[in-house]
């Protein structure tokens, strides 16, 4: 494993450990397969795990299974205030020290404000008092670096930049976004200020991975280094010596040992000429087919009819990725076959969905767009009876 140092010297693993994304064994974490996944990234040198108090069972799984290891002095807890919920001073405390017993800690290594992504969110905090706040904590040891991740665009980025002393930032960042969100620019922007940067969504949520155009595919199949799609995201990433972790939501051995593979191997500024025209190409072709812009973070959810607005998006770019039997076939399993589930036609167009978005998607105008390619009259008329058999 490879490292690259945080604000104040310490040692932060190129590779980060996103605890959104584990296993469920029905409506529950899979504990005993997270808990080998987990111990097997901190063995290998992975010292940075990033959770949130919005992710469900995530700071308790976490902190359940670090203590039991007794190795919560081997890592580092990265997890974040929901600071949109924040509406006093008494709050902060309540949050804080809730996710303290949640994670079975005593202190935070990495404290972030969660989607603040507008520079008034951080000065209603401030009358708040979250400075003071910060202040105390601070001298107390609760908390060793104050951070805050951001979905937004890159003016609005550099605002919050400059409006504290922040020790780290969390940006999405991959090649496919490097011009939007935060950004190259915001990423060179910090660097510049010397605070580090924390990468989450490097895959897109997996569709550089698994909605990879087939013709994307192929020319990354016919690369001579025969790198996969993986890899070849993270490579890109970890080529820019400004980027201080990369976070991966990873839930499976073999997902933890390839990335830690190649985490220990990679070098800033390694990428040719012929790489670089090699991500060009399969952007190229990926900007080809993409409809929406979802990465599947979940933020719009729950929606109050119950529709399940990622997995919508996601089949709708997938019958377009791949085929549209694909999508079409995927989408049928996640709308009719579940009882809980309903169609993108209950929406009341409440908006709430838009106002939770990091990557500001006009939900109901495409949610009405997908759902007219996703459910043709013979497909809805299969929903129908399929429902009426009630596998549930």
């Amino acid at each position: 494993m490879q490292y690259r140092n945080d604000k104040h010297g310490e040692p932060i693993s190129i590779l980060g450990y996103g605890c959104m994304r584990f296993t469920k064994k029905g409506n529950r974490f899979d504990v005993k397969k997270a808990e080998k996944e987990l111990m097997t990234a901190i063995k290998n040198g992975v010292n940075y795990f990033d959770t949130a108090y919005i992710y469900p069972g995530s700071e308790v799984l976490l902190g359940g299974i670090l203590e039991r290891n007794d190795c919560r002095d081997k890592v580092k807890i990265a997890t974040k205030l929901p600071q949109y919920l924040i509406k006093s001073e008494a709050a902060l405390d309540r949050y804080f020290n809730e996710q303290l017993s949640r994670l079975r800690t005593d202190y935070i290594d990495y404290y972030l404000m969660h989607m603040l992504t507008d520079i008034a969110a951080w000065e209603k905090l401030a009358r708040l008092g979250i400075k003071e706040w910060i202040d105390k904590k601070k001298a107390e040891g609760k908390i060793r670096n104050l951070g805050f991740s951001f979905h937004g665009n890159t003016e609005m980025f550099l605002k919050i930049l400059d409006a504290y002393d922040w020790d780290f930032c969390q940006i999405q960042y991959n090649y496919m976004d490097e011009h939007t969100q935060a950004g190259r620019r915001g990423l060179k922007a910090a660097a510049e200020r010397g605070i580090p940067v924390i990468i989450m969504e490097p895959l897109r949520g997996g569709k550089l991975v698994e909605l990879l155009p087939k013709t994307a595919k192929r020319k990354i199949a016919q690369d001579a280094k025969k790198r996969t799609p993986a890899e070849l995201a993270f490579r890109w990433l970890w080529d820019q010596p400004e980027v201080t972790c990369v976070l991966s939501g990873m839930n499976s051995l073999e997902m933890v040992r390839e990335n830690i593979r190649v985490a220990s191997q990679v070098q800033a500024g390694e990428l040719t000429e012929e790489d670089f025209a090699l991500i060009q190409s399969v952007r190229d072709e990926i900007q080809k087919t993409m409809k929406v812009g979802c990465t599947g973070c979940g933020y719009c959810m729950p929606c109050p009819k119950g529709i399940d607005i990622p997995a919508a998006f996601r089949c709708y770019n997938r019958m377009y990725a791949e085929q549209k039997g694909s999508g079409r076939h995927e989408y049928l399993q996640v709308t009719a076959f579940q009882k809980e589930m309903s169609l993108p036609e209950t929406c009341v167009k409440c908006g709430k969905c838009e106002s939770r978005c990091p990557q500001h998607i006009k939900i109901r105008k495409e949610l009405k767009r997908a759902e007219k390619a996703l459910l043709p009259w013979y497909y809805k008329i299969g929903v129908k009876i399929i429902r009426l058999f009630k596998f549930w």
